[in-house]
């Protein structure tokens, strides 16, 4: 009998779907359901049913699993933010490991294994960023679950406590001086975000998003988040009239102190204005590039193309062991920051091209430039066929991939072997942990029957530690 929506069926989950939703087979159709794990039997109302899948939510666990724990958090799972906080964390690693391996294999035909997952040594109070969306009522939190409702949060637990107090303060004027929010719908009202970035060393510089050129009582605002954190180094306006989701304006005043805030990634020192990519887990991301340096295989003499460089993380942390390397990025500031950084760390054998991936992975390929490494660290969407086609026609020996979508990474994995490169070896690390996102990096090889590389060859580094 077909599956019903609205109806109740006791089922056995059996694993898992890329979101984190527990999947279970009924009538041979499967079953998504959100908040179950596998291995357990739950009682599932059915919300929707369609011609080859269904969809439910957990009406009761009938047998739970030893990888469910109580929520640690009064606003899971209504805030957004979080979609793994019933999961004990070596279940969510396990789910992340599997999720890669599925992405791998079925989306790009790779028949290996997932080498194994980094996990963080603690998964909370690790984010160095935080957007705060701002809503009528002084609240000032996270939106709900897939809407623009804000949930007024007084605390989160991936934020540092830094950013508790300054939120805190920062809604206390909001409140005291009746200050409007902003009201996409009508593009009325003021205030759009308040933002926290936070270093190693615990100072923090803040940023108000503003529909607006000024803001009233800016003093008494400068005022209550310096009490609030002693460690606060500048607050900025930044400006944003338009009409959009995109939460930062393009252009900013400083309202007190400096306008950027310094941090140290992999031993390199970083200047970081407001606008800044930079990874939000500090610790992780060492990880994670130590793993893509290992990949890279560097002995000092190699030139290395680093492609979505953005303020040149990757390529300066490439350069300390390679003969030469290029960084690309489309973002003029950006680059700007990654010449500076540049000059900063002493870094002499870098360069940096403004450039979208594509249009710079063609140049240089129309250069003649043959270098020994390209690194690619592309948004969601991956990489594009032009940029695939200029790596095979610049012929690295090896192409080391850092993702944070492992359904577009396999894509582009089926893409480069067709033209010639091997996926080698992955690995996943838990950038965002409580989260449903993983990050990957890979090693794919030119494929050279002549002298196939083994990875016995190329230089190994113990996972986890700082390069």
């Amino acid at each position: 009998m077909a599956a019903k929506k609205n109806e109740r069926y006791p089922l056995r989950i059996q694993g898992y779907g890329s979101a984190g939703e527990g999947v279970a087979r009924l009538e041979g159709q499967a079953v998504f359901v959100k908040g179950a794990l596998r291995g357990e039997l739950c009682q599932v109302h059915l919300l929707k049913v369609g011609k080859t899948a269904a969809w439910g939510k957990v009406d009761q666990v009938l047998e739970p699993s030893p990888g469910r724990q109580v929520p640690d958090c009064p606003r899971y799972p209504q805030c957004g933010g979080c979609q793994l906080r019933h999961m004990t964390y070596a279940e969510e690693l396990a789910f992340k490991r599997q999720k890669v391996q599925d992405a791998l294999q079925r989306i790009g035909g790779w028949e290996g294994e997932v080498t194994g997952i980094h996990g963080a040594k603690d998964p909370d109070r690790y984010r160095n960023k935080i957007q705060f969306p701002v809503a009528e009522g002084a609240k000032v939190g996270f939106f709900r679950a897939r809407s623009h409702d804000v949930i007024d949060a007084p605390d989160c637990l991936l934020q540092p406590m830094a950013a508790t107090r300054l939120r805190g303060a920062f809604r206390d004027w909001m409140a005291a001086h009746h200050i409007p929010a902003y009201d996409e719908k009508a593009h009325r009202g003021l205030l759009r975000h308040f933002y926290v970035r936070t270093n190693r060393k615990g100072q923090s510089l803040c940023a108000v998003i503003a529909n607006g050129e000024a803001l009233p009582q800016e003093a008494a605002l400068v005022q209550a988040l310096r009490q609030a954190e002693p460690n606060l180094v500048g607050v900025v306006l930044s400006v944003n009239r338009e009409k959009t989701n995109v939460i930062l304006g393009k252009t900013y005043r400083t309202l007190w102190g400096q306008d950027y805030l310094e941090d140290t990634l992999c031993g390199l020192e970083f200047r970081l204005s407001v606008p800044s990519f930079y990874q939000v887990n500090r610790e992780q991301a060492e990880v994670l590039y130590g793993r893509a340096l290992a990949f890279a295989g560097l002995t000092g003499r190699e030139t290395v193309v680093d492609l979505y460089c953005g303020i040149g993380t990757i390529t300066l942390v490439m350069a300390r062991q390679a003969g030469r390397a290029i960084g690309a990025e489309v973002i003029p500031a950006a680059v700007e920051d990654a010449q500076a950084n540049a000059r900063r760390n002493g870094v002499e054998n870098a360069e940096f091209l403004c450039a979208d991936a594509g249009q710079a992975a063609q140049e240089l390929a129309r250069r003649g430039l043959r270098p020994d490494v390209i690194c690619v660290d592309p948004p969601r969407k991956g990489i594009s066929p032009e940029v695939v086609e200029a790596i095979v026609q610049m012929a690295p020996q090896r192409v080391v991939y850092v993702s944070c979508d492992p359904a577009t990474l396999g894509r582009d994995v089926k893409r480069l072997r067709e033209g010639g490169y091997q996926l080698q070896q992955a690995e996943a690390v838990d950038l965002f942990p409580r989260t449903g996102h993983v990050e990957t990096v890979c090693l794919l090889s030119k494929q050279n029957p002549e002298r196939p590389e083994t990875m016995q060859e190329r230089k190994e580094c113990t996972p986890g530690e700082s390069v």
